[in-house]
């Protein structure tokens, strides 16, 4: 019995018949949705363009809503 490895390919070189045996198993290296996903959009320039993007949305959500909550808690009552 061998042990479950997480590698595509699997190389025995010692063997009861001497002979080299190469497994390819193709299932492991077919990456889910999610990952192929986050690898195309959180690396390489993408990846940065995308961060710089977030970052700045952030930037204007916050600074919106402490603009808007800012107004209203200083606001002057009219009598």
């Amino acid at each position: 019995m061998q042990p479950h490895e997480t590698s595509g390919v699997q190389y025995s070189r010692w063997n009861e018949n001497s002979q080299d045996q190469v497994n390819v198993n193709p299932s492991a290296t077919v990456f889910p949705t999610w990952r192929r996903f986050y690898t195309m959009l959180c690396t390489g320039k993408i990846g940065i363009a995308m961060k710089v993007f977030g970052g700045l949305a952030l930037f204007w959500i916050i600074f919106i809503i402490g603009y808007v909550t800012g107004y209203f808690v200083h606001k002057c009552k009219q009598m």
